[in-house]
């Protein structure tokens, strides 16, 4: 089988929104191998810490709960400093022969950031409180942004509303979404 006849597992859209006061991050259920849809109620969001930081994730579901372990672990590590230890797991991650082929991507969030974690070593801020991961993240990013600015919608309210939009776009996206908030301390 040619590299492009192979099927391909896909899952997954992951956004968070800061807005108003609380900070959302949602996903949705579906896992996809090829054009099957395998599953469509995985949970793909995460309270750590006691419900201090809620991480979703996108790309290898095994890869992903190895690297959200090894957050966790550098959370305890880095206690009250989420930054320090997102920018601790990105240097390991990029570093390490192991982890280095680990195919996901992080979203964390606590009261305080909103924190895209990627393999390449980066850690991400975004300048406007979103962020969007996985194969429909562009489509529920771009519908965040209009909701933030066009509408009077809370934090959570944007993020369903933003995911379901991306389902009704792309294919490895269904409307399973659940969606975590906290109050947000800035």
């Amino acid at each position: 089988m040619s590299s492009k006849d192979k099927k391909k597992w896909r899952s997954t859209t992951i956004l968070t929104v800061r807005h108003g006061g609380k900070v959302a991050i949602g996903g949705d259920g579906q896992v996809t191998h090829g054009d099957t849809v395998m599953k469509s109620d995985t949970r793909k969001i995460r309270k750590i810490l006691d419900g201090q930081i809620v991480c979703g994730f996108a790309g290898s579901t095994a890869d992903a709960f190895s690297l959200l372990e090894r957050f966790e672990v550098k959370a305890r590590d880095y206690p009250g400093n989420m930054p320090r230890a997102a920018t601790e797991l990105a240097r390991d991650w990029r570093t390490d022969r192991v982890l280095r082929k680990l195919e996901a991507l992080i979203i964390v969030v606590n009261t305080e950031h909103s924190l895209l974690i990627t393999g390449q070593g980066d850690v991400v801020v975004p300048s406007d409180g979103v962020i969007g991961i996985g194969s429909g993240g562009n489509y529920a990013t771009a519908a965040a942004r209009a909701l933030v600015r066009h509408s009077d919608l809370s934090a959570p309210e944007i993020v369903k509303n933003s995911l379901g939009i991306a389902s009704e776009i792309d294919i490895y996206t269904n409307n399973n979404i659940i969606v975590e908030e906290l109050e947000c301390t800035n």
